[in-house]
């Protein structure tokens, strides 16, 4: 998968890691300024998987992108905002959160299914008491997820969060819980409930324009107050498709003519009739940077 996700870059092989994350970066940058649909980015940070006892288990790590990296880029980058990552078991992790507000963090990243966290777990409390003080919301996956390692599958569901809903967190379930793969269940019915009943709860729509999701847009928008929680997120670099029953053959061999997968996911959100209020949200009522926070 991750060579594939290369490959759709242009991500040069056979150089040393360094040309590859500078390449990597122009890619980015070069995602951005082709898509002036929008004001900004949030580039994620990926924290490590972390024991019970809050020790870093490098063995368990798939991937790991560091908040200092991310704050790096960001600060290269005008258009590019902070997203941190912090793993809720960390011995730091509260220091952390309020390190990462003062560098301008505008939401905290987590994949629990992959980074080994239980939303629901009591371990994840005072992480969530910091992140409710300074007003960052947290975007969890939820859902089943198909391209870094299931570390703990028991963990997919959106209910998990509703300890952080009471605790006071704003909270972003990436992916509203979609995705059909055969033999897994989706749990976007699990979602849009938990979205009408908890204020602060949100969706974003990441990842939404791959086949497996397409079947999910119609029952998100036909209902108002789920389409009145949902954010924008594109899931990059993966690449997004349009439906062409719905866009049209024509239109939709026009949308796969845009190289840049930032901006065809923009713009087949666009064809498939999201609102201004959709496009807006993250800025003006979910991140931080929309409380005067960066």
């Amino acid at each position: 998968m991750f060579h594939w996700m290369r490959h759709q870059l242009g991500s040069p092989y056979g150089v040393s890691d360094a040309t590859i994350e500078r390449a990597l970066e122009q890619a980015l940058a070069a995602s951005v300024a082709g898509t002036p649909e929008l004001d900004a980015v949030v580039l994620l940070a990926f924290d490590a998987v972390y024991t019970a006892e809050g020790v870093m288990d490098e063995p368990a790590t798939h991937m790991y992108v560091s908040n200092d990296y991310i704050m790096s880029l960001a600060a290269r980058h005008p258009r590019v905002l902070f997203g941190a990552s912090i793993h809720p078991y960390r011995r730091d992790a509260v220091a952390e959160v309020e390190r990462c507000v003062r560098a301008g963090a505008v939401l905290c990243k987590w994949l629990p299914i992959t980074q080994r966290i239980d939303p629901a777990d009591p371990r994840c409390i005072p992480m969530y008491d910091a992140l409710a003080h300074f007003g960052l919301p947290l975007l969890s996956h939820t859902g089943w997820e198909h391209v870094l390692p299931r570390l703990d599958p028991a963990v997919a569901s959106p209910a998990r969060l509703v300890r952080a809903l009471e605790r006071g967190v704003t909270v972003i379930a990436a992916h509203c819980g979609t995705g059909v793969v055969p033999g897994e269940g989706s749990y976007r019915d699990e979602f849009m409930r938990l979205a009408r009943d908890h204020e602060r709860l949100y969706g974003d729509t990441a990842g939404m324009s791959l086949p497996n999701r397409w079947g999910d847009y119609d029952a998100l928008l036909a209902d108002d107050v789920v389409r009145a929680k949902l954010v924008h997120g594109s899931d990059w670099p993966i690449p997004a498709y349009p439906r062409p029953w719905r866009h049209g053959w024509r239109n939709s061999r026009a949308l796969l003519g845009e190289r840049n997968q930032l901006r065809r996911d923009v713009l087949i959100k666009r064809a498939l009739g999201f609102d201004d209020a959709y496009w807006r949200r993250a800025g003006q009522e979910v991140l931080r940077v929309a409380k005067g926070g960066h």
